[in-house]
């Protein structure tokens, strides 16, 4: 891994710094004004664009895309931090449009993840020791707070924020300018304020190929969570007992009985379109 022969071939814009000890794969492509410093990897094929600061601990795929003025893997903010060694991990093929912070993690995790196939939209901010799973997209200005973790093909709206330590599971959508503070299961839709279950997503999941049987499969499940005046220790009881089992259902009964926050609830009449 080196950036010298790149250099010559104006794959590496001469107005760029990069420390000796960063790491470069082949056909690596960065534009002028960006800085990389020390203890830095990036993979093949990715784009860098001006006036980006990569910090000491970032580990960037292959084929990623890095718009203007990014900063990524800046220490936390968080005031325990002791500059202890973490990174900040960004999977392959994931763009980074302009100004994306994210920081590198804390002792309490090691390192801050975003997944492969992710689109993180400008003005985003992923803040220490999150993680966020593959083909996810994170719309414009999504203030993300420490220790989220969300799952893959989850779709943020703009302009939310994100408590720290919340769970968002996989195939979820949360609309934006959301406020998150509770926790929000896997494949449903979280709308309205405050943030409340607004049935669950089904045109996600059919453009992901799940066909009709299990998006009913679905739908059966949080009609008990939500709908049937159970409580959720009643409702998990009840689910486990008369539904079939499957993956989907273990995944939401996992996610539920391990939720640290507690999960969003039911809205007011007309908050679920799934009566």
């Amino acid at each position: 891994m080196t950036h010298n022969s790149d250099l010559v071939t104006g794959m590496i814009h001469p107005h760029t710094y990069i420390h000796p000890n960063a790491r470069l794969a082949q056909n690596v492509k960065i534009d002028p004004f960006t800085v990389i410093h020390q203890d830095v990897e990036i993979g093949e094929g990715t784009w860098i664009g001006s006036n980006v600061t990569i910090m000491e601990g970032a580990r960037i795929g292959k084929n990623c895309r890095i718009f203007p003025g990014a900063v990524i893997s800046a220490i936390p903010q968080d005031l325990k931090f002791a500059g202890e060694k973490t990174t900040a991990e960004i999977g392959d093929n994931t763009t980074l449009r302009e100004f994306v912070t994210v920081n590198r993690g804390t002792k309490e995790r090691g390192k801050t993840t975003v997944g492969s196939d992710c689109l993180i939209q400008a003005y985003t901010h992923v803040a220490h020791d999150c993680s966020i799973g593959n083909n996810c997209i994170i719309s414009n200005s999504t203030q993300i707070a420490g220790h989220v973790v969300i799952g893959d093909w989850v779709i943020v709206g703009g302009v939310c924020a994100v408590h720290q330590f919340v769970q968002i599971g996989s195939h979820s959508f949360v609309a934006g300018g959301s406020l998150v503070s509770k926790d929000v299961p896997p494949y449903i839709k979280a709308v309205r304020t405050p943030l409340s279950y607004g049935g669950v997503n089904s045109v996600g999941l059919k453009r992901r190929g799940f066909d009709l049987d299990k998006i009913n499969h679905i739908l059966d499940i949080y009609r008990i969570i939500y709908n049937k005046g159970l409580n959720t220790s009643q409702a998990l009881e009840f689910i486990e007992e008369e539904l079939a089992a499957s993956d989907e259902r273990d995944e939401i009964l996992t996610f539920i009985r391990e939720s640290g926050r507690g999960i969003i609830k039911r809205g007011t009449k007309g908050a679920s379109d799934e009566d």
